[in-house]
């Protein structure tokens, strides 16, 4: 951002911290400004009218919300809900700052094409996965994502993640534990050999 920028942004923009757990805003809301994230993460997620949900991805610090920003600057309902997996800080940007800064800077409207694409690329890995991988490799490569061995994971977090019930996961878990692929323990799972 140039100086002129930056100068919108902090004259208007709000610091704010969540604690783990809150709800940034529901499926439906009309978003008033977009959130910068700082520190900590935070999940955007789908659900059904039975409450059954599916994650449609995680923001880390430096990431922004395509959900989140899409509302704010088309006043439309947010298509999903997001809430915080940890204390989160950053700046919240007031709808008609974000607007002005859309209109006059070509630099900030080519940050927002650009986290549009990248967030939109990993939707349409998420529906590929959906449609094309059976569900026991799903879940495999999304445990392996974590990059550890020892992953302090609920059968009902993962379902939620997979966009599934629970047991149906834990079927799964199960038949991926007879072919050795990691182990079951009350309340985290065990994989064999992720580097």
């Amino acid at each position: 951002m140039s100086s002129k920028e930056k100068k919108v942004f902090f004259n208007h923009a709000k610091r704010v911290c969540f604690p783990k757990g809150q709800i940034l805003f529901w499926q439906g809301d009309l978003c008033e400004g977009i959130l910068y994230l700082e520190t900590g993460s935070l999940k955007v997620y789908l659900q059904n009218e039975n409450g059954d949900e599916i994650t449609l991805y995680t923001l880390e610090a430096g990431e922004q919300c395509v959900v989140n920003t899409s509302s704010t600057i088309s006043s439309t309902p947010a298509l999903g809900s997001a809430v915080s997996l940890s204390e989160i800080s950053g700046y919240i940007l007031d709808k008609n700052s974000v607007k002005k800064l859309m209109k006059e800077s070509l630099a900030y409207q080519e940050h927002m094409f650009n986290i549009f694409t990248l967030k939109l690329t990993s939707l349409a890995t998420l529906i590929e996965d959906i449609k094309f991988k059976p569900l026991k490799t799903r879940i495999l490569s999304f445990l392996k994502n974590k990059k550890i061995n020892k992953i302090h994971i609920t059968h009902e977090k993962i379902a939620q993640n997979m966009g599934t019930s629970r047991v149906v996961i834990s079927r799964i878990l199960k038949d991926l534990e007879k072919e050795g692929e990691l182990e079951l323990y009350r309340g985290y799972i065990m994989l064999h050999n992720n580097k």
